[in-house]
Formats: structure tokens, sequence, C-alpha cells
């Protein structure tokens, strides 16, 4: 099995982990997103930990590594913040839909860190795909505008979180360890809101948010392994089929239906990913 190969079903997986995140945080409830936020890295940490420690290695960390994994979980802790906020207030599929933006941004963030040249054709894509983002975004004076544009800001912040992961996959840094030291980051960031605004849950709501975590690590680990195989202009167009999950649990379970708008963007956004995953090199 080729690296490309491996990179495309890591992919996949992490689509299906990550929708199953979103749906078992938007059926949580009335838990503030931050809340949220932190119960997922909690067990994603908790998991990282246990992981690191079977392996021989344990808790090494390249020293040259350090200031890549800062950046990248900074980047990805904002992303996580932002893509939290749009799935308490958006549909779920939405949601997906605009944290997707992320391979276009990893194009153009690609280019400035890793120097991995883009095509006029990438560029072309990347332009069709913040168009097709205006349909469902839905620019407005209306407050109901600001979710979907905090929701782009995480498609972001994870689209730069992506190309760290990469250039420190390029380094040889471990998986388990950029998983683990963005769940450490995020944790403790998140902390405070534990310990100073908790608000109590439900044992329905604990054990929904575990699930979500759980599904996230399942989507983290799976993510990095992808962008650590293969480069994001040769497999981030399967990342795509996250906003058919999300849609089909958001139909099925949560009785969400896109309006006509974002089925627009869908189509465009989807097509920009298509188009240039064909013409790739």
């Amino acid at each position: 099995m080729t690296d490309k190969t491996k990179g495309i079903l890591h992919i996949i997986a992490a689509a299906f982990f990550f929708s199953l995140m979103t749906f078992f945080v938007r059926l949580s409830g009335d838990v503030p997103s931050l809340q949220k936020a932190f119960f997922r890295n909690i067990v994603a940490l908790i998991a990282a930990t246990i992981m690191l420690a079977r392996t021989e290695e344990k808790f090494h960390i390249k020293k040259k590594s350090l200031p890549f994994l800062f950046v990248r979980a900074a980047c990805g802790f904002i992303g996580l913040v932002c893509n939290f906020y749009a799935i308490d207030r958006l549909n779920i599929a939405d949601a997906n839909m605009l944290n997707k933006l992320s391979p276009f941004f990893a194009v153009i963030f690609s280019a400035i860190v890793l120097r991995e040249r883009a095509k006029k054709r990438d560029w072309a894509a990347v332009c069709a795909a913040f168009i097709g983002a205006l349909f469902v975004i839905k620019p407005s004076f209306h407050m109901s505008f600001v979710p979907a544009l905090i929701g782009a800001a995480g498609g972001l912040g994870a689209g730069i979180a992506y190309v760290f992961v990469r250039l420190l996959g390029k380094k040889g840094e471990r998986g388990s360890v950029i998983v683990f030291f963005f769940s450490l980051f995020s944790t403790i960031m998140l902390a405070p809101v534990i310990i100073f605004r908790y608000t109590p849950m439900t044992l329905k709501q604990w054990i929904i948010l575990i699930f979500a975590g759980i599904a996230a690590m399942g989507g983290q680990l799976n993510i990095t392994a992808a962008y650590t195989y293969a480069p994001a202009k040769d497999i981030s167009v399967f990342d795509y089929s996250q906003i058919l999950f999300a849609a089909l649990l958001g139909f099925l379970f949560l009785h969400q239906l896109p309006d006509v708008y974002s089925l627009i963007g869908y189509v465009i956004i989807i097509g920009a990913a298509v188009f240039r995953w064909m013409h790739r090199d």
C-alpha cells in the first residue's frame, strides 16, 4: 500500500470521526461551547498520554520541533474554539463545511511556510472555494451572520495547523506527540473555564461529551497520520466526505436540512476541491 493510499484511508476515517464529534457536541445540548471543548480535549489528552507511555521513546520531543508544536497547537486551538462555537449555532453540515475551508487555507500557508508552490489552477480553486463560502456564510448585518463568520475563522485556524502538522511530519516528529501536545495545550488554555465558570451537567451530557472526546481522538490521530503520509494537495478532497457524514447525521437525528444557499455553497466548495484533485500533478 502506497503512502498516498494510506493518507486517503486515514483522511476518510478522520472525516467520519470528526462528523461524529460534531454530532455529539450538538447533542450535548446547552453546555457552554468552551466547556464542551475542554471535555473534547481532556479525553484526547488522556488517550494520547496512555499511547505515548506505551512507546519506547515515551514523551520525548525533538527540541527542534518545539516552536512548530506551539504554533500548531495555538492555531489548532483557535480553530477548535471557533468550530465549537459554530457547531452550537449552525446546523452541523454548515459548521462542518465552513471548517472544511481548511484545505484551501492550507494551500495558501503551505506556499508561505513550506514553500510548496501552488499552480494557477490551485489559486483559482481557492478563490472559488471562498465564493462558495459566501453562500454558506450569507453575509448580512444580521447577528446570525456572526457564527458563520466565526466558523470560517475555525477553518483558517485548522488550515494553518495542518500545514504545521505536515512540517512536523517532514521533520520526523511522531504523530502521537503532535496530538498529545495539542491536547495538552488546549486543555491548559481551557482549564480556567472549568475552574471558574463550570456549568453543572447531567449524566447524559457527561456520557455524550466523553463520546465526543473519543471521536475527536480518533479524528485527530487519523488526520495527523494522513498529512504525515501525503501532502494536502493529493488527499484533501477526501476530507469532504465529512460533510456527507455530518449531513446524514443531522438529517436522521437532528432533523436538520441545509437551505438552498448553503447547498449552492457546498457544490461550489466541493467542486473546487474535486477540480484541484483531478488536476494535481
